[in-house]
């Protein structure tokens, strides 16, 4: 697991390097606070972090409250590294939104142990992020999940003057696959198609579970064009190939909505417009893709 040490002092800062590296972490190691906070805005920041309290530019405790003003940032435990003994001083940085203290000179041991729980409160930290986001059956994200993904993308190219796009699949007759062949063949096709989606997505798209056997799919720099090959490039990965379930395989169709966002518009006026694009497509046949606002216009099966 990667650390992040922030320590203005050379010797304190390698000796922190070197005893953490026996220890097994990945460590990135920084000599002041300014550079501490852009390693935890980064993409990727390190998970547990030992900042030392007093540092040029920004001290630890300015870093924690900072860290703690963004709700929506990856969870990071923060250990202070301290001189300071007095109970107010460590009220203070534990106020300001540390998870623990290490005082100086630290002992190995001790700070090995607080590293370790550290380390249990991230992985509890992620179990419930994944938790909180994730359909437990599909692994694509949730409703809330996908359209907040869709909300961060509009708002975003209404920063930069970019394009973004929904897309709304519907598996086709779902309820004869449960009648039929009973739930657990119904739970294995569900998971397979979320499968063929994210495989025929971009890394970057979101495919969430939007509700029963729908499915939001959040495209990123789409417009409607590029948005309704994807869509058809789906639709065929669903259609070629039938669905392998317990007992029996399985012929699968889906139908799909297309939508690009449009000048202004909100994640409501969106979503309207996908849905009712879905219901064209089912109204139209099913096994098809529909681009909002059009009604005889699709794109069926070659």
């Amino acid at each position: 697991m990667r650390v992040l040490v922030a320590e203005d002092d050379v010797i304190s800062r390698r000796r922190l390097e070197k005893r953490l590296a026996e220890w097994g972490y990945e460590v990135v190691a920084v000599e002041d606070g300014e550079q501490a906070w852009e390693v935890l805005q980064g993409n990727d920041p390190p998970p547990l972090a030992l900042l030392d309290w007093m540092m040029p530019k920004l001290d630890g405790p300015e870093i924690c409250t900072r860290l703690r003003q963004n709700a929506h940032a990856p969870y990071t435990y923060v250990i202070l590294v301290t001189g300071k003994s007095a109970v107010e001083d460590i009220v203070a940085g534990l106020e300001a939104g540390a998870d623990d203290y290490v005082a100086k000179p630290f002992n190995a041991q001790e700070l090995e142990v607080r590293l370790r729980i550290g380390r249990r409160i991230v992985a509890m930290q992620a179990e419930l992020q994944v938790r909180a986001t994730r359909d437990p059956l599909t692994g694509a994200w949730n409703r809330r999940a996908s359209t907040d993904a869709l909300t961060r993308e509009l708002e975003r190219a209404r920063r930069t003057g970019g394009s973004v796009a929904a897309i709304l699949a519907d598996i086709d007759h779902f309820k004869l696959v449960n009648d039929e062949n009973g739930h657990l063949a119904g739970d294995e096709v569900l998971s397979e198609f979320v499968r063929r989606l994210t495989a025929t997505a971009r890394p970057y798209d979101a495919v969430g579970r939007y509700g029963g056997e729908e499915f939001l799919v959040v495209l990123a720099d789409c417009d409607e064009a590029m948005a309704t090959g994807v869509a058809e490039r789906m639709r065929a990965s669903v259609d070629g190939t039938p669905f392998s379930t317990t007992g029996r395989s399985l012929a699968v169709s889906a139908s799909f909505g297309v939508a690009a966002a449009q000048l202004g518009e909100t994640v409501d006026g969106l979503l309207a417009r996908v849905d009712e694009a879905l219901y064209n497509a089912k109204n139209q046949g099913r096994n098809r893709v529909v681009i909002a606002g059009t009604t005889a216009k699709s794109h069926e099966k070659v």
